[in-house]
């Protein structure tokens, strides 16, 4: 059974939180303190997250898809009734659809936009009444990418996605400001493949060239992502809202000429 946290806890509630980035954020919250309620499809992996959560701190645990507005709703009213506030939401949950143009099928690309795009909105749409009374001010961040900046091909849906989180981010930080601040985080080479459910898991393996593309040497790791959103989420950045902070090991930056 859940313990209600106490009335000086934060709460934050973390999209797509039993796998990859996801999973790595809400253990970083939990030891900074929070409680956290994470929303996840997958069952297998919520199983793995109340295992690994269970002595870690409050963690509420929420099969949900983000791709249905009354999943998100209720996901939002459960951790209300559970934890009395909410204080922050950051949106993490995504999809994929890597296919050419001419095969990529408009029921698969509404569906990359549904998870990825639209849950940010319907997030904040039900979130918001409630962020507006944390002490503090409430935030929101949201998960874009690297792709929103550059592509790579047959990667259409998911580009446009993530490009639509970064005009969503500043649009929400104007409608929603001064009581919430927004702001979202474009992730670049992040290895996710050892934080995936254990029967997913695989050992991340990097070549010397792979280090090389990124001018800080090394290939980022999910808790790159989960100290900046815990930054940006932080009551001292306060004057922070409506930005894309992008977090790539300066790979966007690089020149790389194939020789």
């Amino acid at each position: 059974m859940i313990q209600t946290n106490n009335d000086n806890q934060r709460v934050v509630l973390i999209t797509g939180g039993g796998q990859g980035i996801g999973r790595a954020l809400v253990l970083h919250f939990l030891k900074l303190g929070y409680a956290v309620a994470a929303m996840e499809i997958d069952r297998e992996a919520n199983e793995e997250l109340r295992t690994i959560t269970r002595n870690q701190g409050v963690c509420l645990v929420l099969e949900s898809d983000v791709s249905s507005e009354s999943d998100i709703s209720n996901a939002i009213s459960q951790t209300i009734q559970v934890f009395r506030r909410l204080d922050a939401v950051i949106h993490n949950a995504a999809v994929t659809a890597n296919q050419p143009v001419e095969t990529l099928s408009l029921e698969a690309w509404n569906h990359v936009l549904a998870v990825n795009l639209t849950a940010g909105f319907l997030l904040a749409k039900h979130a918001a009444p409630h962020l507006r009374q944390s002490e503090g001010g409430g935030s929101m961040v949201l998960l874009a990418s690297t792709r929103a900046l550059m592509s790579e091909a047959n990667t259409e849906a998911y580009s446009a996605s993530k490009g639509g989180i970064v005009a969503l981010t500043h649009a929400l930080a104007v409608s929603l400001g001064p009581e919430i601040r927004v702001n979202c985080i474009s992730p670049g080479w992040i290895e996710t493949r050892d934080w995936q459910k254990a029967s997913k898991a695989t050992p991340p393996v990097h070549s010397e060239e792979d280090k090389s593309q990124h001018p800080v040497g090394r290939v980022g790791v999910p808790e790159d992502i989960a100290r900046t959103a815990a930054f940006l989420i932080d009551p001292g950045s306060g004057f922070i809202t409506g930005e894309n902070v992008v977090v790539d090991g300066g790979m966007t930056k690089k020149m790389i000429y194939v020789e």
